[in-house]
C-alpha cells in the first residue's frame, strides 16, 4: 500500500472531478430541453428526438468508452479526463451552427466522444484516492454532479432558448467547458493506482482476461443489466419530461426548466446521495443487503411514474415525478461502488466503461429512441406520448428484480 493522499488533496480532487461531471450531464441534458424549439426549427419527429437525444448519442457514448478507458488503465487518467471535456465541449458549441437532422446528429457523435472518456478514468481515480468502506459515499458525492449537471441543463437550456434561442444556448454553454479544461489539467493530480490494494501496483490486465474475470461474476453481471434496465426507464424522463409537460400539461418552456431543474435537482440530488450512505452503512459481514437495498427502490419506481405519467393535475404529476427521479437515482452511487469492489484495480476503468456500455447501449440508446417510435406508431398526438411513456416505465420491475437476484451472489463473487 502506497502513501495515503492528504485529506486536503482529496478533497480538491473529488472537488475537480464533480466539475468535470457536472459539465458531462450538463453538455448531455441540454438537447433535452431544447427538444420542443429544435422539433419546431428543424420539423424533427418524435423517432428522430429519440434517436437524437438517445441513440446516436449512446451508440458512439458507449462503445468508444471501452478502448478509452483501455488508456485510462495504462496511461495518466487526468490527462484523460482534460481532454475528453475539451472535446465535448467544443462540439457542444459547434452543434449550435446545425441546420439539419443529419448535422445535429454528427456533432452529437462529437459530444459522446469527448464524453467517452471521462466516467471510466474518474471511477478509477475515485477507487485510488477512497478506501472501500468509504467509497460509495465519495461517490455518492461526486454522483451529485449528475443532477446538478441535469438542472443546470434545464435551467440554462430551457432560459436561454427563451430568452434569446436554442442555437445561442449551445454556443455559451459549450464556450465555458472549452475554457474549464486547462484548469482542470493544472489543478488535478494523479493518484497511485491500486492504492487500497495488497501487493504491489498492478499492471494493465489484457482485456480478454479482464472479460472473463467479469463472467466469472454472476453478481457483476446482474448488476450490469439491473443498471441498464433502470437507465431504460430513467433515460426516457430525462429525455422525454420537457415534451410531456408542454404537449400534456400545456406549460411553457421556462417554466418546464424551473421545474424539471428542481425535480431533478432536488430528487435526484436526494436519490444519489442516500444510496451511497445507506450502501455504506451496511454492515461489512452481510454485504448482500447492498444489492438487496437498491433493489426495493427500483422496485418501487414504476407505481411512482405511473402515477407521475396518468395524473391529470400538474402539481400531482410534479411531485410523482420527484419521488419518481429520486428512487430512479437511488442506485447511481451503489451499482459503481459494487462494481468496482468486484474487480482488481487492474481493470476497475475497463469494467466502468462495460457497465457503462450495457447501461447506455440498452438505457440510453433504446429507452428515448423506442419512445419516440411508439409515440408515432400510436397517432404522434400528445396522448401517444403519455402511453409510450408509460409503458416503458414497467421495466423498472425488471431492474429491482436483478438487483436482488444480484444479492444471492454478491457476497461469494466479492471473495473472489
Amino acid at each position: 500500500m502506497t502513501e495515503a493522499p492528504s485529506a486536503g488533496a482529496r478533497r480538491l480532487a473529488l472537488l475537480l472531478l464533480i466539475v468535470v461531471s457536472v459539465f458531462n450531464y450538463l453538455d448531455r441534458t441540454i438537447i433535452s430541453i431544447l427538444q420542443v424549439p429544435i422539433k419546431r426549427d428543424l420539423s424533427l419527429s418524435d423517432a428522430q428526438l429519440g434517436a437524437l437525444t438517445g441513440l446516436a448519442f449512446a451508440l458512439f457514448y458507449s462503445t468508444l468508452g471501452v478502448p478509452i478507458a483501455r488508456l485510462a488503465d495504462r496511461y495518466s487518467r487526468r490527462w484523460v479526463i482534460a481532454g475528453s471535456i475539451a472535446l465535448w465541449s467544443a462540439m457542444t458549441a459547434i452543434s449550435g451552427f446545425s441546420t439539419s437532422f443529419a448535422a445535429l446528429v454528427f456533432f452529437r457523435i462529437g459530444v459522446a466522444l469527448g464524453e467517452a472518456g471521462s466516467i471510466p478514468a474518474t471511477h478509477s481515480m475515485l477507487a485510488d484516492y477512497y478506501p472501500p468502506e468509504r467509497r460509495a459515499t465519495a461517490l455518492a458525492i461526486w454522483g451529485l454532479a449528475l443532477p446538478i449537471g441535469v438542472m443546470l441543463g434545464y435551467l440554462s437550456g430551457g432560459w436561454l432558448a427563451q430568452a434569446i434561442d436554442w442555437r445561442a444556448a449551445l454556443w455559451i454553454v459549450g464556450g465555458v467547458g472549452v475554457l474549464l479544461a486547462p484548469l482542470i489539467l493544472a489543478l488535478l493530480r494523479e493518484p497511485a493506482r491500486g492504492r487500497f490494494d495488497s501487493g504491489p501496483a498492478p499492471a494493465a490486465m489484457p482485456w480478454q482476461e479482464g472479460l472473463r474475470v467479469m463472467a466469472r461474476r454472476p453478481s457483476l453481471l446482474l448488476l450490469f443489466a439491473g443498471g441498464a434496465l433502470n437507465n431504460l426507464v430513467l433515460s426516457v424522463a430525462l429525455n422525454w419530461n420537457a415534451p410531456f409537460y408542454a404537449r400534456l400539461h400545456g406549460m411553457a418552456l421556462g417554466d418546464i426548466a424551473t421545474a424539471l431543474s428542481l425535480m431533478t435537482g432536488i430528487g435526484g440530488a436526494i436519490g444519489i446521495f442516500a444510496g451511497g450512505w445507506l450502501t455504506d452503512r451496511v454492515r461489512i459481514d452481510t454485504p448482500e443487503r447492498r444489492p438487496i437495498l437498491t433493489g426495493i427502490a427500483l422496485l418501487l419506481t414504476t407505481p411512482a411514474a405511473l402515477v407521475q405519467l396518468q395524473a391529470a393535475s400538474t402539481a400531482v404529476s410534479l411531485a410523482a415525478g420527484a419521488v419518481t427521479v429520486l428512487l430512479l437515482f437511488f442506485y447511481y452511487a451503489p451499482i459503481i461502488a459494487m462494481t468496482q469492489s468486484l474487480v482488481p484495480a487492474s481493470i476497475r476503468a475497463f469494467t466502468s466503461s462495460i457497465l457503462l456500455l450495457s447501461v447506455n447501449i440498452i438505457g440510453l440508446g433504446l429507452g428515448p429512441w423506442l419512445t419516440g417510435i411508439l409515440s408515432d406508431m400510436l397517432g404522434g398526438a400528445d396522448h401517444s406520448l403519455r402511453t409510450a411513456m408509460t409503458m416503458i416505465s414497467f421495466f423498472g420491475l425488471a431492474a429491482g428484480g436483478c438487483f436482488l437476484l444480484a444479492a444471492r451472489f454478491y457476497a461469494k463473487d466479492l471473495r473472489k
